[in-house]
């Protein structure tokens, strides 16, 4: 049976951003008796609450999210509040990116992301997985709150980067994020954390009716350590994992292409898929590597290397590339060459 349909009810705008105090994020006072604060907060609050499906979405999605940033936030002793900074960051999209190159849930750019221990390269980009990348902003915010002595501070620091709120702070010589001037997006950063967080902490003041069966559940997973000694196909990995290859994929947003690199990866599987894993997958990579593999030529005496491309129907230049040799490459007897099939 269909649930019946009812009415939207929920509170006039008007009413919805009379906020009363006292009011903190992160613990840190957040000074309302200040116009221009109350001003900002209210027009963050307004938008919000107008694009009521985005809201929604932020709701239902906080529920896939929201429980493995808290408990990495708890695990670290830092403030509960930080999960907001996810939401304003990325919509909790994992595959989100902004035009200056930002990616993921956390939205890194490369180079933090490589100096809090992500892999960024073209096969893959760990800013896209969401467990690594939260580990990785939770490092991240730490750091900045040792180097600004405020969370409030930090989140600032986490949007424009610690050394243009650094250059900031030495110039206007103020510490005090309600009382600096920054540049818009920054001003306005977290006024939308903290206005994020009086919707997802209270959604029924603001009219969101969500039962908890509307919460999209946590994706529940296995964690492997894949050494591939070759670019492996990840049609293999779901094969081995009993799965189907987007399942894989989307386990696994940090894969940016049809295989998994050559190297030791951090691999997620559907959850109870690793116990037999590794039975299933070396006899699949092994049939694999044989299928596939190039021919071999060993090299006699009086062997040149324009005669083997000749003999075996290649190009010279491709037989080099196959064997990272360049044109004029010296070539001794016994010496093993790879030849295409």
């Amino acid at each position: 049976m269909r649930e019946p349909m009812r009415e939207a009810s929920f509170p006039s705008l008007e009413s919805a951003i009379r906020i009363k105090g006292p009011l903190d994020f992160c613990g840190e006072y957040v000074p309302l008796h200040l116009p221009e604060v109350r001003e900002r907060l209210e027009k963050e609050l307004l938008l919000m609450l107008w694009d009521r499906a985005q809201a929604i979405l932020w709701l239902k999605r906080s529920g896939r999210y929201f429980p493995h940033i808290e408990t990495v936030l708890k695990g670290a002793d830092m403030p509960d509040d930080l999960k907001y900074v996810a939401v304003i960051e990325s919509a909790l999209k994992p595959r989100a990116g902004s035009h200056r190159g930002a990616r993921g849930v956390w939205q890194f750019i490369a180079s933090t992301a490589r100096k809090y221990g992500l892999g960024v390269d073209r096969a893959v980009d760990e800013r896209r997985n969401f467990h690594l990348s939260t580990r990785a902003a939770v490092r991240y915010l730490r750091d900045l709150r040792d180097q600004f002595d405020s969370w409030t501070m930090a989140c600032a620091a986490y949007n424009m980067g610690e050394n243009g709120l650094e250059k900031a702070v030495a110039k206007q010589e103020v510490k005090d994020y309600y009382r600096l001037h920054l540049p818009m997006e920054t001003q306005r950063y977290v006024l939308r954390a903290i206005a994020a967080k009086l919707i997802m902490a209270d959604p029924a003041r603001y009219g969101f009716d969500l039962h908890p069966e509307d919460y999209y559940p946590p994706v529940r997973f296995d964690r492997i350590r894949l050494k591939a000694q070759y670019p492996t196909p990840v049609t293999l990995v779901a094969k081995a994992a009993s799965t189907y290859y987007k399942t894989i994929r989307d386990l696994n947003p940090q894969l940016l292409g049809d295989t998994v690199p050559k190297g030791e990866h951090v691999i997620f599987l559907p959850e109870g898929a690793a116990e037999n894993f590794s039975d299933k997958y070396h006899p699949l990579v092994a049939a694999y590597r044989k299928q596939f593999q190039p021919a071999t030529y060993v090299v006699k005496r009086g062997d040149s290397l324009t005669a083997i491309a000749r003999r075996h129907n290649m190009s010279l230049w491709h037989l080099c590339r196959l064997n990272k040799l360049t044109t004029k490459s010296t070539i001794r007897p016994g010496q093993k060459l790879y030849l295409s099939k």
